[in-house]
């Protein structure tokens, strides 16, 4: 099983959640939501196999931590994964979107410097401007859609540029999310959860519950659920063997 998007610091018990995530062989791709807290999560993680840790700093946070933009970028060196990056234009952060652009331009500036970098992007409310960001900057590497949620036409356009996507369980359960994940390039989507932001009848959705959103899947594919679990596997093996992106120092 693959969680290509979690906060893995951000749950009440993080050590007990990374222990199931060890036993059960997962991928995950723990995003952070600040540089500072990406130190963290490394330590968290320690060398746990087939976990990886991104280096963000969630849009939402710009406005009060834009003083570690440049530390982001002077940490870039050090890994092939960035996230959670990118613009929300929710009313709640529309009053620092220029601030939000700003950091975001910065930042895929500085990806494209180091070679690239597997980039796990937040889009909510702001998709067009997201995807002109990520047109205007093309070497920054492969950014995959976290939870997209724009229109048919802005998904036509993130594929025709390469772009990734993201799905998870709770995306799943709404008449949109169903019908976008049915227009997206299947050999370029993977399974995520969002959590513990994103809940499943009121808890907390974890790694594992992945499982739920390969069963979407699978229904959507027309295929059963081995087979679907089968496609974002090998999907998965594509985005890190080939993507555009350059090995850290």
């Amino acid at each position: 099983m693959i969680d290509l998007h979690c906060h893995l610091d951000l749950y009440p018990d993080p050590d007990c959640v990374l222990g199931r995530v060890i036993r059960e062989s997962m991928y995950v791709l723990a995003v952070t939501t600040t540089p500072r807290a990406w130190q963290g999560t490394l330590k968290l993680v320690g060398r746990a196999p087939r976990v990886r840790v991104a280096l963000g700093l969630h849009p939402q946070l710009v406005a009060e931590r834009h003083d570690e933009v440049d530390l982001l970028c002077s940490l870039l060196a050090e890994t092939r994964y960035v996230g959670e990056i990118g613009l929300d234009g929710s009313p709640q952060c529309r009053q620092s979107l220029a601030l939000q652009q700003e950091a975001l331009d910065h930042i895929l500036a500085a990806c494209a410097k180091v070679g690239g970098r597997i980039m796990s992007v937040h889009s909510r409310g702001a998709t067009k401007a997201v995807l002109n960001a990520l047109q205007s900057c093309p070497d920054a590497g492969t950014p995959v859609l976290h939870w997209f949620s724009g229109t048919l036409h802005d998904l036509q356009r993130a594929a025709a540029m390469g772009c990734w996507f993201s799905v998870g369980p709770a995306m799943l359960t709404t008449k949109k999310g169903l019908l976008l994940a049915e227009r997206m390039p299947r050999d370029r989507v993977l399974t995520e959860t969002d959590g513990p932001f994103s809940r499943w009848d009121g808890e907390a959705l974890a790694p594992w519950d992945v499982a739920r959103a390969v069963s979407a899947l699978a229904t959507i594919w027309n295929i059963d659920t081995t087979a679907a679990g089968r496609q974002i596997a090998a999907n998965c093996r594509t985005l890190l063997e080939h993507g555009n992106v350059a090995e850290p120092n």
